[in-house]
């Protein structure tokens, strides 16, 4: 008997069910439609014997029910094991507790199978619209974030940080700045683009890659130099936190064990001899309470010191100040940050940190060459940009004091997690903004399209200035729970993630990663991969496992 694809039969059935309703008898209802009057009577019974309604099996019977099944177990298995970190098994019982594994197989072989052909044609869709997209480009100039994760292989993960795509992300040997090089050549190959900054840790093979090989401005990871003085403060600093609140507790004890004893003597009959000397203990303890009291309020000084030299470093680390909107000069930044690091010295000082603690300071302020150097980069990148439009002297004027601050702000207040900092920036933007937005004002006279150029070239200006590679580091940490039921994520799998992250996870504006990477709206990935992944068959019939013996049954001899 040929074998029927289940698409096929659902429209044979859907035909012999037209022909019967013209009071057409089986058999010639079956001859019309061109199939066996056994195969008809087979699918019918198969039908009559699942466990759903009549209803529920008719409908899933038909193209429409057949489509949307079809989108179900797709959908299942895009959201649960590439978009979520789950396995094939969460699909399988996703499908049990649905009732959808009375209509289509539900066993882990069957759903491998579904899998494995997803990921191929999610990574085929995601070579091929990068092929597309890159072709009509326009050329630019971009930043990454950098970083490696292990698995226990050296994962290279490079992301744009502007559109959050994710540019290169691959097994590598090493992470040398050989590996390096090789791997983000061969990401960027077809792509009209040169990478001219990269924010990173400061590993050796990262920074020889990025100013030898790239010939870009290596920008440090303002997190990494904050972490570096945690890890020089915080632990020390707790402990002796923790032992100030232990003989705080003991002095405020032997106070009121003193106290308990004094009340005990009066209460009791008079003893022979002189009195104890009950006002110099009570005096003593006093003392001793006062000076643990004393000390643990500096301690806690010097751990709100410590939190609060974090907290300058990174209101200093910005090319405008956040509280004027007022353009900081790579001079101000490092003299805001040198008194910084003058803080943190005194601080060490006063604080008698151990050697090992100093020494992570002295690294951590040993990268704010760097920091200083990232800020000039920044502003001299910026000049370059708004002198390429040859404007006016009242127009560049417009741009560099308000429109470019006026955006940076905005950036800087959707990121922040502080809502009276958030509101106190947004007034900020707004009277950055109220000069340009007056009818006199620098902008009254351009068209709409010389607006629209500006505020393009102000905002690219404004979104280049990078602190963190926060967004690598978050990617480094959804790969681990990836890879956590795994001991290696294929090569395929690996690629699949990339092309979801870049391809089909929005932000709210609707956007994805490649759209504002590449300018364009890319193809819908779930519809491409719909139509290439086929629907597994229908559920084999169940047979009742084989009943086990008593291990303990007579045998008669």
């Amino acid at each position: 008997m040929a074998h029927w694809e289940r698409g096929a039969q659902v429209r044979k059935l859907e035909e012999v069910d037209s022909h019967q309703q013209r009071v057409v008898s089986e058999r010639q209802a079956a001859a019309a439609a061109g199939v066996a009057r056994g195969t008809l009577r087979h699918w019918r019974q198969r039908r009559a014997g699942c466990e759903l309604a009549p209803e529920v099996v008719a409908f899933f019977d038909s193209a429409t029910g057949l489509e949307l099944l079809h989108r179900l177990v797709m959908a299942a298995h895009l959201v649960m094991t590439l978009l979520g970190c789950g396995g094939v098994r969460l699909v399988c019982r996703f499908l049990e507790l649905s009732g959808l594994s009375a209509v289509v197989a539900a066993s882990y072989g069957a759903q491998q199978q579904v899998a494995m052909a997803l990921e191929a044609a999610v990574v085929a869709f995601g070579q091929a619209e990068r092929a597309r997209l890159g072709a009509a480009m326009p050329a630019r100039t971009i930043g990454l974030c950098e970083d490696e994760t292990f698995h226990p292989e050296v994962c290279l993960v490079g992301i744009e940080p502007v559109s959050n795509f994710i540019v290169l992300e691959r097994y590598a040997e090493g992470r040398g700045s050989a590996q390096w090089t090789a791997a983000l050549s061969a990401a960027l190959e077809g792509l009209p683009v040169k990478v001219h900054q990269v924010t990173s840790d400061q590993a050796k093979g990262l920074c020889h890659h990025v100013t030898q090989a790239l010939g870009a401005q290596q920008g440090p990871d303002l997190f990494h130099v904050q972490h570096e003085i945690s890890r020089a403060t915080a632990a020390a600093l707790a402990a002796r936190l923790r032992r100030a609140e232990q003989a705080l507790t003991e002095a405020e004890q032997a106070l009121a064990e003193q106290q308990a004893r004094q009340a005990a003597y009066e209460r009791g009959p008079r003893r022979p001899g002189r009195p104890p000397d009950f006002a110099r203990r009570l005096h003593q303890r006093r003392s001793d309470l006062a000076g643990a009291q004393g000390h643990l309020e500096k301690v806690q000084a010097h751990q709100a010191e410590a939190k609060a030299v974090r907290r300058e470093l990174s209101a200093a680390y910005h090319p405008y100040d956040l509280a004027s909107g007022e353009i900081q000069a790579p001079e101000q930044v490092a003299g805001r940050l040198a008194r910084c690091w003058q803080r943190l010295e005194a601080l060490a000082e006063t604080a008698a940190l151990p050697e090992r603690c100093r020494q992570r300071l002295r690294k951590a302020q040993r990268v704010g060459q760097s920091l200083v150097a990232t800020v000039c980069f920044y502003f001299a990148t910026v000049t370059a940009k708004v002198e390429a439009l040859s404007l006016p002297q009242a127009l560049e004027t417009a741009l560099y004091a308000h429109l470019i601050p006026a955006l940076y702000l905005e950036r800087v207040a959707e990121r922040s997690t502080d809502r009276g900092q958030r509101q106190a920036l947004r007034e900020q933007v707004s009277a950055l903004l109220a000069p340009l937005q007056a009818s006199a004002g620098p902008l009254a006279g351009l068209s709409p399209e010389d607006r629209r150029l500006l505020e393009q070239v102000a905002t690219d200006c404004a979104q280049l200035f990078q602190r963190s590679s926060s967004c690598v580091e978050g990617r480094n940490g959804q790969l681990s729970l990836h890879h956590h039921s795994r001991h290696r994520l294929s090569d395929r799998k690996l690629a699949a993630l990339t092309t979801v992250h870049n391809y089909l996870i929005q932000r709210p504006d609707g956007t994805t990663a490649a759209e504002r990477f590449f300018g364009q709206r890319p193809a819908r990935l779930f519809e491409a991969v719909l139509s290439q992944v086929r629907l597994p068959g229908r559920p084999a019939r169940k047979r009742p496992p084989p009943k086990k013996p008593p291990h303990l049954r007579l045998v008669e001899t």
